[in-house]
């Protein structure tokens, strides 16, 4: 589904299905094996999410999407899903890409 977004005019919804994380286990990529987009590293996320230009989703079977949000932490900017009741969604637990 796409949406009028920023200056590039639509903004594409990325469905996430696997991360790429750091030693520290920092998210540094988001992944959809396949997907033209693929891997798409934490900065571009970021600034897509920010600029509007790409939103960004997990969505485990038979659940509603939870979208990928910035979060400013003290070491910086990094990318957080929504909190909800499942821990399948959340960035850190999804698969390694």
């Amino acid at each position: 589904m796409a949406a009028s977004g920023g200056p590039g005019g639509v903004m594409a919804e990325r469905r996430v299905r696997q991360t790429r994380k750091d030693r520290d286990a920092d998210i540094t990529a988001l992944c959809n094996q396949g997907a033209s987009w693929s891997p798409r590293l934490k900065a571009g996320a970021i600034s897509d999410i920010e600029l509007l230009t790409h939103r960004y989703y997990v969505q485990e079977v038979g659940t509603q999407r939870v979208y990928v949000g910035v979060v400013k932490g003290a070491t910086g900017k990094y990318l957080r899903t929504q909190a909800d009741r499942s821990s399948g969604n959340n960035l850190d637990n999804l698969p390694n890409c």
